[in-house]
């Protein structure tokens, strides 16, 4: 689906985890693309699972992970620096996580937004769109002891559970 606003053209992406219902909007500038994503992908993290399931959430977060690297990615809150403590949590040893924690605490003191992010950023520091990494499930195989044979929707459920309760 393919929606017109003030002669821009978005796409229209299902998105299904979050709610059953939740879609994003992308635009796909050749320049500059856009996500604006709603609840699904956040900085360093993702939104709870209410309605959807475990896996809608996992192959949802796996289509905006498709998109180009550029592509600036707009939350719907700002849970930045929380969602980059739990993702330390999960892989201590990650060094673009420590990185990227400094980059957005100087934006935080100087009083700017940590968002938005982009796709390529999410992709070394966000643990939910880092379910097939090897450095992330050797980094959890003391709490998951399946996570070198857990499939990749498995390890999602588990690091969303986790975040959960953290």
């Amino acid at each position: 689906m393919v929606v017109k606003s003030c002669g821009l053209k978005f796409n229209v992406i299902e998105i299904p985890g979050h709610t059953l219902d939740h879609i994003a909007y992308y635009l796909a500038d050749p320049q500059q693309p856009r996500l604006f994503c709603g609840d699904t992908l956040f900085s360093g993290g993702c939104g709870r699972v209410f309605e959807g399931t475990h896996e809608q959430m996992y192959q949802s977060l796996e289509k905006l992970k498709d998109l180009p690297d550029n592509t600036l990615v707009y939350s719907a809150h700002e849970y930045t620096l929380a969602n980059l403590q739990f993702a330390k949590e999960v892989e201590v040893n990650n060094y673009y996580i420590s990185e990227y924690i400094e980059v957005c605490q100087k934006k935080i003191e100087l009083d700017l937004p940590t968002l938005p992010s982009s796709i390529a950023i999410e992709k070394k520091v966000n643990p939910f769109m880092r379910c097939s990494e090897t450095s992330l499930r050797q980094s959890i195989s003391q709490a998951m002891l399946s996570s070198e044979t857990a499939s990749d929707s498995e390890i999602f459920a588990y690091l969303r559970e986790w975040k959960d309760s953290f």
